[in-house]
């Protein structure tokens, strides 16, 4: 999610090596996990709704041709390393092999407003690897367009952020709107700590993920399809995943 500017200097700290590619063999269908793009797309309060206007229209004229507008960090959407810092690179120079890859649907039992510490992902221990990428599942994507989902959802404590960094998490995706402070929970001087020290790490962030539930507790094949934005800080993604063999 934005809704400020970053911070200019020497915050990035570069992309951490990844392991050899995994083979993964499937055992299920894929499975879309992004928000299809309408009017009522979820997003913070400050963004204007998205725009979609069809411009050409049959059978009046010879083709249906729609016009899109929209600020990139609403709906499913990845976040790139100059979201938040001006020395780290946007999206079209993020390496593809950072956008898919082998990952974990993990169910997190937190309530509403709760932090999700490192102790609620200690069962990943033995089971996450290098380079995986870690889809949390706090239960919030059904109640989107709440108070539950826009105000109150689940966030990630700084501590849970350093773990991610320091067990080799490519990509962190959640189903809320931002792994951080709600913007109605945000004092005066809060700073997106949680996204500067996922970003600044290498760690992308896809926010806004949805239909977890089929793949909760799975290891699973992942693709995230974020728009190559020349510049972008962020994009709409289709974000889809399939279970495989552990």
């Amino acid at each position: 999610m934005c809704d400020c500017g970053g911070q200019s200097g020497a915050g990035w700290k570069g992309w951490r090596p990844l392991p050899a590619r995994c083979e993964c063999r499937a055992v299920g269908d894929w499975i879309d996990l992004s928000h299809p793009l309408t009017r009522e797309l979820p997003r913070v309060a400050l963004f204007p709704k998205p725009v979609f206007e069809q411009i050409k229209r049959m059978p009046q004229d010879p083709m249906n041709v729609t016009r899109m507008e929209m600020v990139v960090h609403m709906g499913t959407h990845l976040d790139a390393p100059c979201h938040f810092f001006t020395d780290a690179p946007s999206l079209e120079s993020v390496p593809l092999e950072r956008l898919g890859g082998r990952g974990i649907v993990w169910p997190v039992e937190v309530g509403a407003t709760e932090l999700v510490g490192p102790h609620h992902l200690a069962g990943l221990e033995g089971r996450l690897q290098d380079g995986d990428i870690l889809i949390l599942d706090t239960g919030s994507h059904p109640f989107v367009g709440s108070v539950r989902y826009d105000d109150d959802h689940p966030t990630l404590s700084l501590a849970a952020a350093d773990w991610i960094v320091d067990h080799g998490v490519k990509m962190l995706a959640v189903d809320t709107p931002t792994p951080d402070l709600s913007l109605a929970r945000r004092t005066a001087g809060f700073d997106w700590p949680v996204h500067k020290r996922l970003l600044s790490n290498g760690v992308l962030i896809a926010e806004h993920l949805t239909n977890l539930a089929p793949l909760r507790g799975k290891t699973v094949e992942v693709f995230c399809g974020a728009l190559n934005i020349v510049g972008g800080d962020g994009a709409p993604a289709r974000f889809v995943a399939r279970a495989i063999e552990e």
